[in-house]
């Protein structure tokens, strides 16, 4: 399934997500300027790499480098697709967050999310020495933050169907449980998989995450007359 628009309009610009796509871009243009070897010293040197956030646990390893890149692995990309896909759902769901929370409490559950989705992925698998890196974390705490404030938006939804496409309107609800399901599912499955690429742990976690923020800073009132809005 891949979103290409909701039907709830912002009430201002959203600074905040655009300034994010640019800057992820703008890293990611930074990326391609490298050279191999250079991208892979990037990568270890500003990506998490759970082996060391694990030896920092036991003393054997120092703070900055270990904890450091739980903010810079954010705005690192691994590949076109990687970031394109990650900054098509900021755009999509990232300025209604950003709408209801405001700017200062949106960035700092962007963050935030993307942190706690590391350490989850890190707990996945907690002695892997390839760096995580990307905002899908980050972005699954916009995904967990627009699930429990606009359930009941619609989400114009490309889905192929066998050989075909097709367009159609699904409940934020559904749409949101479904991916959601897709990465735990996933997460599970690869559980101990030596070798996996996909942080999905870092998804579940950030989702978990931003819903768990949106809960605890949205009053409840302004949640429900969101609902509403939304139908």
């Amino acid at each position: 399934m891949i979103p290409i628009r909701d039907n709830i309009r912002s009430r201002r610009f959203p600074v905040v997500t655009v300034t994010l796509i640019f800057l992820n871009i703008a890293v990611f243009i930074y990326e391609l300027s490298l050279s191999q070897g250079e991208l892979n010293s990037f990568a270890v040197n500003f990506g998490v790499v759970p082996r060391r956030l694990f030896y920092l646990v036991n003393g054997q390893s120092n703070f900055v480098p270990a904890v450091f890149p739980l903010l810079t692995s954010i705005f690192l990309h691994g590949g076109w697709l990687h970031l394109l896909g990650n900054m098509l759902y900021l755009w999509i769901f990232g300025d209604n967050v950003e709408d209801r929370l405001g700017r200062h409490r949106f960035i700092l559950m962007y963050l935030a999310a993307g942190v706690i989705g590391a350490l989850a992925q890190v707990w996945a698998n907690p002695v892997a020495v390839e760096p995580i890196i990307g905002a899908s974390g980050a972005i699954a705490g916009v995904l967990g933050a627009y699930f429990v404030t606009y359930p009941r938006a619609k989400v114009l939804t490309l889905l192929p169907i066998f050989f075909f496409f097709t367009f159609i309107e699904i409940p934020a609800f559904i749409f949101l449980l479904i991916w959601f399901l897709t990465q735990w599912l996933s997460g599970y499955l690869t559980l101990g998989v030596p070798g996996n690429m996909v942080a999905w742990w870092a998804h579940i976690g950030g989702f978990a995450a931003g819903a768990v923020v949106m809960l605890l800073l949205a009053p409840a009132k302004r949640r429900r007359n969101v609902n509403r809005e939304a139908k």
